[in-house]
């Protein structure tokens, strides 16, 4: 074989492996960032559902704690974020959400509170019904940073 053809053949065998080199990374590159995308877009997703059942869940409670359940419709917001939960949460989550929910129809069972007794009940622990289900999302959402770094 003449030395210029195995000259050209080298010379083409490393502009392929270099290219191929090249593309490797890139596509390495490019995926790794998809990744970190997804796990950004899954957090913010968490976070707004937990932020808007905390939200939806603190409003039914006051009203729970003022009226009689007399229109179930009310409850049809967390019922939706429940089962939206279920798709996104963690157990442990899901778990107290559920506690959550729970709560709340047990206190538009009960006979309705005097405002004054507000005092009464902080002080028994029994006006917080979302600080178990915040520390779960705090937890959950701590997790997740820690696994996707």
């Amino acid at each position: 074989m003449d030395t210029a053809y195995l000259s050209a053949l080298s010379a083409l065998a490393g502009s392929a492996i270099g290219a191929l080199a090249s593309l490797a990374t890139t596509w390495l590159n490019q995926a790794s960032q998809a990744r970190a995308a997804q796990r950004a877009q899954d957090r913010a997703r968490r976070e707004a559902l937990y932020c808007d059942f905390i939200r939806e869940a603190s409003r039914l409670f006051g009203d729970a704690f003022e009226h009689e359940l007399d229109d179930p419709a009310k409850l049809v917001n967390l019922y939706a974020m429940v089962s939206t939960l279920r798709l996104f949460g963690q157990s442990r989550t899901l778990h107290e959400a559920e506690r959550v929910m729970s709560r709340i129809g047990a206190v538009y069972f009960e006979p309705n509170k005097d405002l004054r007794l507000f005092a009464d009940i902080t002080r028994a622990g029994e006006l917080d019904p979302l600080c178990a289900f915040s520390q779960a999302c705090r937890e959950e959402l701590l997790g997740q940073r820690s696994a996707g770094s």
